[in-house]
């Protein structure tokens, strides 16, 4: 059993390229975002485990002993099965869960419940642990949150039940777990994503685990080799919208205009494989005509997504803002708001990233500059942990 303090994290993700369309058969570019979630895992014999999140405002305990008292035969699944209705619920009284569950509170406290007993439940017994979950990624704005918290919560639990060793090495900042390990750490993400979600593609669990660049079609993921990083304004345009209700009007619109709209979903499959081709090109040479390619691709995919009825004032307004100072943005996720991505050039001089940012933020959206294409999961060296972070893991 682990005996140090454990830190880890985990990146979120942004669709690239394929929103919509991936879910008729097409092509969809997920990318690792450097917004990320941190755990941190520390072993305690006070016989409870703890589970703090600041972000959310959770703070629960449990007493070991009567944690191993309770029947958890139900956790008994395959891997590629969701959860049964009955066994959530019996989740919850474990839990003690007396509401539905249904809210993103309770349902963070399910996955952790869920993945602490099935993972450490080999264990002779179960561990004692305090864990604190701080994230830089907001709830509910399609970038992955669930899942990385997720990974990092498979992760910290495999380490310090040493089903996988622990990767860090001294005078380190940040290290990796060997690829089975990182299948391992993936499965266990994906069941905790099912605890939050039902029914997940698997895409967000794999971008949080494996990190860079994914392709995803029809179930099937794929890595692009040595990935670039790219410099992008994430941008949230705080516009709520249902994901759920955008999807079903694009298949509303196949359905009514099958010879208009079946080949727009083509367009933007070809979109999807040619950026996929010019990431691959940077990744062995990279050169100033990547980034002309990469800017026009993302002004015609958001064409088509505006003609598929999924784009939104506040996003227009965005690409307007961003377009008069020379730079090219598109929604990410399932549009009708939420976030959009804005491709920052390497030449492009820091005085002119800070007057679109401001530019931005003057329309009542939070934007911030970050990168996309970074690496997975990642145990860290405290004494390398940027300040800010510390201090929140702290809760201070």
């Amino acid at each position: 059993m682990l005996s140090e303090v454990l830190l880890v994290s985990a990146p979120g993700k942004v669709i690239l390229h394929g929103e919509h369309a991936v879910v008729h058969g097409k092509v969809a570019l997920a990318v690792a975002l450097n917004l990320r979630t941190f755990l941190r895992l520390q072993p305690h014999s006070n016989g409870k485990v703890c589970l703090n999140l600041p972000n959310i405002g959770v703070k629960r305990a449990w007493d070991v002993a009567e944690l191993q008292l309770q029947d958890t035969s139900f956790l008994e699944q395959g891997d590629a099965t969701a959860p049964a209705a009955e066994q959530v619920e019996k989740l919850k009284e474990v839990a003690g869960i007396t509401q539905d569950g249904a809210n993103p509170e309770g349902l963070a406290v399910l996955a952790f419940l869920y993945l602490y007993l099935s993972i450490c439940r080999k264990q002779r017994a179960l561990p004692s642990l305090d864990i604190t979950v701080w994230s830089q990624l907001p709830t509910g704005a399609s970038l992955g949150s669930s899942a990385a918290y997720s990974a990092c919560m498979a992760a910290a639990l495999l380490t310090a039940c040493e089903e996988i060793p622990n990767p860090q090495k001294d005078g380190v900042s940040a290290s990796r777990w060997a690829v089975e390990d990182l299948e391992l750490i993936n499965k266990w993400a994906f069941q905790g994503e099912k605890i939050i979600h039902g029914n997940p593609s698997g895409v967000d669990n794999a971008v949080s685990t494996w990190g860079g660049v994914l392709r995803f079609q029809q179930g099937k993921i794929s890595f692009l080799e040595r990935p670039p990083l790219l410099k992008i304004l994430l941008t949230n345009t705080k516009v709520p919208r249902s994901t759920k209700t955008l999807v079903a009007s694009v298949r509303s619109r196949l359905l009514k205009f099958p010879e208009i709209v079946t080949p727009l979903l083509t367009s933007i499959n070809a979109i999807s494989l040619e950026c996929e081709r010019t990431l691959g090109e940077m990744a062995v040479a990279p050169a100033p005509e990547h980034y002309l390619v990469l800017e026009e691709l993302i002004d015609m995919n958001q064409h088509h997504l505006n003609a598929l009825g999924v784009g939104h004032a506040s996003l227009d307004q965005l690409c307007r803002v961003t377009m008069a100072h020379g730079l090219h943005s598109k929604l990410t996720g399932g549009g009708g708001g939420g976030c959009g991505i804005t491709l920052l050039r390497p030449d492009l001089e820091q005085p002119e990233v800070e007057a679109v940012k401001q530019a931005l933020n003057d329309c009542g959206f939070d934007c911030l500059e970050t990168s996309i294409g970074v690496p997975g999961i990642s145990v860290h060296s405290a004494a390398f942990l940027d300040p800010s972070v510390r201090q929140a893991l702290d809760g201070l």
